[in-house]
């Protein structure tokens, strides 16, 4: 894990807002699912926004880049050969990526991944799934899809962050474990961690910025920052920018 603060970190005073350091403006990116177009649109937007701005800008992604929408290769493609430049650019692990990663290996353990968007992946990488697999295609399939996989998007799976911090703000893609301090989250927790978090109100020693929970709109609380929208179904993929003690939205628009 990578930030501005480590282990003995100590939360803002009371009543001080939340802030970033001074001469930098952090653009990150909600679940995108396989919307390459809205990710495009997005990046967009982000480059008209950060024009003039000369200091440090950094872009996050909150992982969540494949399944359920139908241009998950192209998402990863994207992003690889068209990074935003001057942008420092972090990439954080979603459960959905860590399902894929978990399906190469262990295919028939976690074959239901292909019921909640795996067989989205695989179309986009040229495996059209016409019918549900048999157990005894899954191993085969999995090795399909590793083939089919190119060296790059593999290494960038394998090689995506859980957490980043910066500043009082923490960003994961799915939230932390209320009560443990912030280096001492567990990988499961971050990527796939819900009602536990979600309806707590503790002080997390920072202000978690996450996705993986869809609401119709950004949802700001005085511990959490939450903007899946539902990219692949609603058509509106988020981006939360924070600069000093501001905090902004910028969105794709309405329809998908």
């Amino acid at each position: 894990m990578t930030g501005l603060f480590g282990n003995s970190r100590k939360p803002p005073e009371p009543g001080r807002a939340a802030r970033v350091p001074g001469g930098r403006r952090i653009y990150c990116i909600g679940d995108i699912h396989g919307r390459a177009d809205l990710l495009g649109e997005l990046h967009e937007q982000i480059c008209a926004d950060a024009a003039g701005f000369e200091r440090q800008k950094t872009i996050v992604y909150l992982g969540d880049y494949i399944d359920r929408g139908e241009q998950s290769r192209q998402v990863v493609e994207l992003l690889l050969t068209r990074p935003l430049r001057n942008f420092e650019t972090v990439y954080l692990l979603g459960n959905h990526e860590q399902t894929m990663l978990d399906f190469l290996e262990y295919p028939e353990a976690v074959a239901a991944w292909l019921s909640y968007g795996g067989r989205e992946m695989l179309a986009s990488y040229g495996i059209p799934l016409a019918y549900i697999p048999a157990a005894a295609d899954i191993p085969p399939l999995a090795r399909e899809l590793r083939d089919a996989l190119p060296a790059a998007h593999l290494d960038f799976y394998a090689n995506l962050d859980v957490s980043w911090c910066c500043g009082d703000y923490y960003f994961v893609h799915a939230g932390v474990r209320p009560g443990a301090a912030l280096d001492r989250q567990l990988k499961d927790d971050q990527i796939w961690i819900r009602d536990e978090f979600l309806l707590s109100s503790r002080d997390h020693g920072a202000v978690v910025v996450h996705g993986h929970t869809i609401t119709p709109e950004p949802e700001v609380r005085p511990n959490r920052i939450g903007i899946d929208t539902g990219a692949y179904a609603s058509g509106v993929l988020t981006c939360l920018v924070l600069e000093g003690e501001t905090r902004r939205f910028l969105q794709t628009g309405q329809g998908g």
